[in-house]
């Protein structure tokens, strides 16, 4: 079996299968293995009734007090024993299982296992496993992987899979020079794989994981530091000078540029009218007001007879950003002609936009990926700029940029990286901070609070709306999920429908849906026909709705804290107070203690510097904290520290080969191509 064949090659998997597998991505063997683990289920220490923890899975164990009950509820057949110590009681519950009434016997000693929750006032676990304590003592410790799944699959039949590729597919040739695996303490490849996917113990996961992600570190600086070395002392191209449309713009803004704008504006233009050409990173928290700076931008090259391109992340963004530029070029008189270009456009609406591109007619071009599309040829293309950078692969970066004649570089980011981490990450840039805030902006409220507080959050959502604002409700997943207790957005929205008002409109977002139905959505909520939406994290970069003022994130526990604050920025972007509430899903004091530094701050860069010194290399376990860069396993922060030994290896690749063409850096080099091709044909959205 090999990683280019497709998953119908594997026994067991027909068209239905196939068409569930490609709803997660996965459409090849190699994308099967690739398809990592997102949590790990461990068999933990067994605990006694009294030390049962509610919104945990856990192993208690404990003899069974009275007897075996049964019963019949309509079509269900419900199997209820209880468990006592001295200090508490634990009902445990099975539906549709009858022959757990001659299994179990009062007295006898077993270990449960399940997830501990609160019903009616008691503790209760609902369809716990059962094992006697030999049993249990086999598993103690052991991992068995979570999958992230869709509506169809199960996480037996995932493990299943995976067990049948590992054991039938083609070995993959090591391509990472042993001098590096040995320097950084690398397991083979091939081991870490297949100990990544199914770890003996934690030590075992450390070991695996580590190669992995290390590899995913140094392609990915390897792209970066080879496309730094292409642009290095490059001419700047297109003759440039300071013009008096940019000027006009700054004097009549409606609010004066922060000391932070002004600083970056004059960095920008003294790059594009200066000898060399411009490749720059702008990194803004939240609000900071990063838009402005790139229509001056934008301005700047074409009152120089120039073309710029700005691509973002989402046709909602890109539709926005469309129309605040527009309306700018109106109210300042400006006779420069803009054009959004999105995958949503008509095939007559996309042929009249190529053609205004290619004869120049259109001088500012703003859209989606579709601006890096092949029929898209630009007559003058001076400037690119990219917004929400963390969303796109390097290779699409570079190929707007081969759009034009080695045009100017300027990339925007929202995500506060800490600059150690940014400039390993960003190596083929100069990096702009924008560390301050307009002055009218109100701080946002912020709280962290336990799943009892939802009543009263409801309370609040209620009366904000009535108030006329709007409110936005995050959850970790898109639907319910074997094995994770975990809100999500399908039964949330159900939920919140249930306990509002029913002239409240409640409607849910999330990656799965069509392109269409997402703009759609979020049109309908910009125009406040939608009052609260339940949505996954794909809003953290979305549009902005000044009227909306709560922002409420199930389950905060699930992200991490740059996360939390990328979506926290989703409100507090009007004249009205704003308000966040993170929900802890558990009891955790050290989760809690985390959370609470959103509390104490809305500095983005602050809190990217602490949830860098928290988490450490041992904090494996959970859903990926930061989902920047799109990375399929590491996480910047979680990972600081492999992460600059993959930058200091790249380093040392490159100063004995800096185009990879000697023959010991041939498997290397195919492997970095591959790596290559499949960010650029994964448009980041």
């Amino acid at each position: 079996m090999r990683e280019q064949d497709s998953i119908r090659s594997i026994k067991g998997i027909g068209e239905k299968t196939e068409k569930l597998f490609t709803k997660l991505g996965i459409a090849t063997v190699g994308d099967f293995l690739r398809y990592y683990p997102r949590d790990y289920d461990e068999y933990k220490e067994p605990v006694s009734v009294s030390e049962a923890e509610e919104g945990k899975k856990t192993a208690v164990l404990g003899r069974i007090a009275g007897r075996v009950g049964m019963s019949n509820t309509g079509k269900r057949t419900v199997v209820t024993v209880s468990l006592r110590d001295e200090r508490s009681s634990l009902q445990l519950t099975w539906y549709n299982m009858p022959f757990l009434r001659n299994t179990l016997r009062s007295g006898g000693l077993y270990i449960f296992r399940g997830i501990v929750v609160k019903k009616g006032g008691r503790l209760t676990m609902e369809q716990p496993e059962i094992f006697g304590r030999e049993d249990y003592e086999a598993m103690l410790h052991t991992l068995y992987p979570v999958y992230s799944l869709t509506k169809g699959l199960t996480n037996k039949l995932m493990v299943k899979t995976m067990h049948q590729i590992l054991d039938s597919r083609e070995i993959t040739a090591e391509y990472l020079p042993e001098e590096y695996r040995n320097h950084y303490q690398l397991a083979e490849y091939n081991y870490a794989l297949s100990h990544t996917h199914f770890p003996k113990d934690k030590k075992d996961l450390v070991i695996g994981r580590k190669r992995l992600v290390f590899d995913e570190f140094l392609f990915f600086i390897l792209s970066v530091r080879m496309m730094k070395e292409k642009n290095m002392d490059s001419r700047n191209a297109f003759a440039m000078k300071p013009v008096w449309e940019t000027e006009n713009v700054i004097e009549n803004l409606p609010y004066p540029l922060t000391n932070a704008q002004k600083r970056v504006w004059n960095e920008i233009e003294t790059n594009m009218t200066g000898h060399t050409r411009m490749s720059r990173l702008v990194q803004g928290d939240v609000g900071s007001g990063k838009t402005i700076i790139a229509f001056l931008s934008m301005i700047l090259t074409a009152a120089n007879g120039y073309q710029a391109a700005l691509m973002v992340p989402t046709e909602v963004l890109a539709r926005q950003h469309y129309e605040e530029l527009c309306k700018l070029l109106e109210k300042q008189g400006m006779p420069f002609e803009a054009v959004l270009l999105t995958g949503s456009n008509t095939a007559r609406e996309k042929r009249e936009r190529y053609e205004k591109i290619v004869s120049g007619t259109a001088r500012l071009v703003v859209g989606t990926h579709a601006l890096i599309q092949e029929k898209v040829i630009y007559e003058n293309l001076a400037l690119v700029i990219t917004d929400e950078q963390h969303r796109f692969g390097v290779g699409q970066r570079e190929n707007l940029s081969k759009k034009g004649t080695k045009p100017h570089v300027l990339v925007m980011s929202a995500t506060p990286i800490p600059r150690t981490l940014a400039i390993i990450l960003y190596g083929d840039l100069d990096i702009s901070v924008m560390d301050e805030l307009p002055a009218k902006r109100l701080p946002i409220k912020n709280c962290v609070v336990d799943t009892s507080y939802r009543p009263k959050a409801y309370s609040f959502i209620q009366k904000q709306v009535q108030e006329g604002r709007q409110v936005y409700v995050i959850c970790p997943m898109v639907e319910e999920s074997e094995g994770l207790e975990a809100e999500n957005v399908l039964d949330y929205s159900q939920k919140l429908k249930e306990a509002l008002p029913g002239n409240i409109q409640v409607a849910y977002l999330h990656g799965r849906m069509k392109a269409a139905e997402k703009n759609r959505i979020m049109e309908q909520f910009a125009a406040n026909e939608i009052q609260v939406l339940v949505s996954t994290t794909v809003i953290e970069v979305g549009v902005n709705v000044p009227n909306a003022t709560v922002m409420m994130v199930e389950n905060a526990e699930r992200f991490g804290l740059a996360q939390l604050h990328q979506l926290r920025g989703r409100v507090g972007r009007g004249e009205h107070q704003s308000y966040c509430i993170f929900v802890q899903g558990g009891q955790d004091a050290e989760t809690k203690e985390r959370l609470e530094i959103l509390v104490k701050s809305n500095d983005g860069f602050y809190i990217a510097g602490e949830d860098l010194r928290l988490r450490g290399p041992g904090d494996l376990f959970g859903i990926r904290q930061s989902g920047l860069l799109e990375f399929r396993l590491a996480d910047i922060f979680q990972d600081a520290e492999i992460l600059k030994e993959a930058s200091e290896a790249a380093g040392a690749i490159l100063a004995l080969d800096r185009d990879l063409s000697l023959p010991q850096n041939a498997r290397l080099r195919d492997c970095l191509q591959s790596y290559t091709k499949n960010r650029i044909e994964t448009p980041g959205l």
